[in-house]
């Protein structure tokens, strides 16, 4: 028989109340400046918010700052393959461009 040492790690509610205090703080953050124009920089302030409250969830919530290193590549190595498979279906997508019909849905923010 192996031994196995692997013990559940065990999170103090302390720190969980205080991630779930900045992903609620990170929330109001998201709403606000969704109301500011930022030109475009829009998209790129949205995507750090949302990548700093994923990486919390993923650190606190899901336990990877405890886990062995093995595990963190292969999450890393998942969202590698999955932003390679939106890449390449979004350079796909340019394929049929001649056949998308313009002006087919309007507008969302006209000027």
């Amino acid at each position: 028989m192996s031994k196995h040492d692997a013990s559940p790690h065990v999170v103090p509610v302390k720190m969980l109340l205080a991630v779930w205090g900045a992903l609620v703080v990170l929330t109001v953050v998201t709403v606000t400046v969704a109301q500011f124009d930022f030109g475009e920089l829009n998209i790129i302030v949205a995507m750090a918010i949302a990548a700093v409250k994923g990486s919390l969830v993923v650190l606190y919530f899901m336990h990877m700052r405890w886990e062995r290193p093995f595990n963190a590549i292969v999450f890393i190595a998942s969202l590698v393959f999955l932003a390679l498979l939106i890449g390449f279906t979004l350079l796909d997508s340019t394929m049929y461009q001649p056949q998308m019909i313009p002006h087919y849905a309007p507008a969302i923010h006209p000027q």
